[in-house]
């Protein structure tokens, strides 16, 4: 009798142990993190973002060009517009009033590279190039005259 209690007392232990795994996201960087999850189960989802900007230098260039108006674009699509003659005298933090942040969701990567251009209100392009955005990350891209 004492042998069966042992072997079911031994054997609901190991269910206690193996059993109560909670599948889930447990990457912190990633916008499902689940801190209750043991067990990662692939789920994981990103997101990054990129804030533009340019100097004084840069605004006096484009006004020097003739520039009046710059429109941003990722990946061929509209991503914002400002006046040529607004400037950042520092790296502004991504969402910061009056800047270009751009928001892209990641899937299941941690890094995505995109095409990025800025027109001026004449259709010449200013700046190219591409663009990296990394999981929960705010890159700042600045653009040099």
């Amino acid at each position: 009798m004492k042998t069966k209690f042992v072997l079911m007392f031994a054997a609901v232990a190991m269910l206690a142990a193996t059993g109560c795994k909670t599948d889930g996201c447990t990457d912190p960087n990633a916008v499902n993190f689940d801190s209750e999850a043991d067990n990662n189960d692939g789920s994981c989802q990103f997101e990054g973002e990129v804030v533009f900007w340019y100097n004084e230098a840069a605004a006096d260039g484009l006004i020097d060009f003739g520039s009046n108006s710059l429109t941003f674009y990722v990946d061929g699509a509209v991503v914002g517009s400002t006046a040529a003659n607004v400037f950042w005298t520092a790296e502004p933090a991504c969402g910061a009033n009056g800047s270009i942040t751009v928001s892209r969701d990641l899937g299941n990567s941690t890094n995505l590279a995109l095409p990025y251009r800025v027109e001026d209100d004449f259709g010449d392009v200013i700046w190219d190039g591409i663009v990296n955005f990394s999981a929960n990350t705010c890159e700042a891209v600045e653009l040099v005259w």
